[in-house]
């Protein structure tokens, strides 16, 4: 890069075509005209999702654009152009956010955002200079997949209820969703989420469940909503857990990215974590949606071979004229609750999924006990709980909170007793994990 904003972009060759065997390198980039309309299919990958969040939560639609926007240009930034990226909404956010909107209203979901953000982004300032063994020891792959999976089946009980009261539309949803992700080819398929949004909304239109009076009456042009946060120490110790999950998706991410661009960026993973946990903190303290870098918009650099944060930025832009349109947030809060309801079906899943498949990558040997323990125990407390609090002295905390300190709890314990009385299982026994446990 020509400086460390990460503009001045070379002309990949003619600015046309990309020759066969390469791709458009983060610093470079095709010409304006292609470059504008790759921008603007990474809208529509980060729309479907990005939009969901604020649909389920309650939160303002447009103010959720406008952070996302103005989260990825500071992300572009904060990594130097280095790394290609979209900051959507979270969906890790739900369930700590739907605790908060119980018991503070959505200041205080707000402030558990902006609490997440500043934790992620002193992370990323000691990855910037310590590396990631420490985020390793803390949370091994047993310890990280258990969180991650928590906090989406932690979420499932709320799906009973647009299952039973709008049946049709939630599973027309759900059926649109899967077939989608397997029906399309390319960035059509990619976008399977927002595909079963649109069959599910239409779905919903022919029984009547669509409301659209307060579309009729919303401007075109307008400033979003600003809500300031308020901040409590039970909703920071629900929220914590999320920080865990972005460490994970932000890590994995550049990892990704490096791999499919053959460029080493091991030192700039501080930074993405650093710059994700600032446009976290930005959004928190207007009223938007916490952020995280979005697989959706890496599958339309992998279909597209274009790498170039040039198109980033047209993205961030046009999320922000977006947002200015109070027209636009009305029509997003038109979706029903059977579509948002089937879409977390989906969503909550793949969550919980993604835990699991930290374990298999990692080849996490549950024939260990201390593995075992760990998982089970974290797992079955946040299931249980759902959305119920325990009370310790004025601190109301909940499944994804109780479940996370478990777990680490759990598995650190066990750990240090284990290696002091010498009776820490051997890896070398792994041929037993293809044994019969005493529990099967």
């Amino acid at each position: 890069m020509s400086n460390p904003l990460g503009f001045g972009w070379t002309l990949h060759g003619d600015g046309k075509t990309i020759r066969p065997g390469s791709v458009v390198a983060p610093d470079e980039r095709l010409n304006w005209l292609q470059t504008t309309g790759i921008g603007i299919q990474h809208v529509m990958a980060m729309f479907g999702a990005t939009v969901l969040v604020p649909a389920i939560t309650g939160f303002p639609a447009t103010t959720t654009l406008l952070f996302s926007g103005v989260g990825t240009i500071l992300f572009l930034i904060v990594t130097a152009g280095r790394v290609p990226s979209y900051l959507g909404s979270s969906f890790a956010f739900l369930a700590p956010v739907g605790a908060a909107m119980n018991t503070h209203g959505m200041g205080g979901a707000l402030g558990g955002i902006v609490v997440t953000g500043a934790a992620l982004f002193l992370v990323g300032l000691i990855v910037q200079k310590a590396g990631t063994g420490w985020i390793h020891r803390l949370m091994p792959p047993v310890v990280m997949g258990t969180i991650v999976a928590l906090i989406g089946l932690n979420l499932a009980g709320t799906t009973w209820e647009p299952m039973q009261k709008f049946p049709l539309t939630t599973f027309a949803t759900v059926g649109a969703i899967v077939i989608s992700a397997v029906l399309f080819k390319g960035l059509l398929g990619r976008l399977s989420i927002l595909v079963g949004i649109v069959i599910g909304y239409v779905v919903a239109l022919a029984q009547g469940q669509v409301d659209y009076s307060a579309v009729e009456k919303a401007a075109v042009f307008g400033p979003p909503t600003f809500t300031a946060p308020t901040f409590h120490l039970d909703v920071m110790l629900v929220f914590l857990p999320v920080v865990f999950v972005l460490i994970a998706e932000n890590i994995g991410h550049v990892k990704t990215v490096g791999l499919m661009t053959r460029r080493d960026l091991d030192g700039v993973y501080g930074r993405a974590i650093m710059a994700d946990g600032a446009a976290t903190i930005l959004a928190g303290a207007g009223g938007g949606s916490g952020t995280t870098t979005y697989a959706e918009n890496i599958g339309v650099m992998a279909s597209s071979r274009v790498y170039s944060t040039a198109a980033y930025w047209v993205a961030g832009f046009t999320a922000i004229l977006l947002a200015f349109s109070p027209k636009v947030g009305a029509v997003i809060n038109t979706i029903p609750a059977g579509v948002t309801g089937g879409a977390g079906i989906i969503l909550y899943g793949m969550i919980g999924i993604i835990g699991a498949r930290l374990w298999v990558q990692n080849k996490v040997n549950f024939a260990n006990p201390i593995n075992l323990m760990t998982a089970g125990a974290g797992l079955i407390i946040a299931i249980a709980m759902g959305k119920l609090t325990l009370a310790i002295g004025e601190l109301q905390l909940g499944g994804i909170a109780i479940g996370t300190i478990a777990t680490l709890a759990i598995f650190h314990v066990m750990t240090v007793i284990a290696r002091a009385r010498g009776t820490e299982p051997i890896d070398e026994d792994e041929e037993q994990a293809t044994e019969p446990s005493k529990l099967g």
